[in-house]
């Protein structure tokens, strides 16, 4: 058996929220409660778990999405002003996309503080 990541939990200041923020980014759902968790089901094999029981440190996940995901992204963040996204750490939130790998990427910070970075072709 290969080894596959099944879940990890991501800390948040309110689980309902954070699940929600993420899951609509990502055109996903919110699950149905699961013990102190607000699961969204990121692929067949990947679940976010938002747990707000715990202080919130920011972290970083990666995802490596195709062109079509990517599209629908930038739509909702077009929709979203309040919502902070650039092309990397070193452009601050320039509301602009890289061409890494030779595709597209994108740093959305979500309201925890965490950066979510979706990109095309790995860098």
């Amino acid at each position: 058996m290969s080894i596959v990541l099944n879940h990890t939990i991501v800390p948040a200041a309110d689980r309902h929220t954070a699940a929600t923020f993420f899951a609509e980014l990502l055109g996903l759902t919110v699950g149905a409660p699961s013990g102190p968790f607000a699961p969204v089901q990121v692929n067949a094999d990947l679940t976010f778990d938002f747990d707000d029981r715990g202080q919130v440190e920011p972290g970083h996940y990666g995802f490596l999405v195709d062109d079509e995901t990517f599209d629908a992204v930038l739509a909702r963040l077009a929709q979203w002003p309040g919502v902070d996204y650039g092309s990397g750490p070193q452009h601050g939130w320039d509301r602009a996309v890289n061409h890494l790998g030779g595709g597209r990427g994108v740093y959305v910070h979500a309201p925890d503080g965490h950066s979510y970075e979706l990109f095309t072709a790995v860098p």
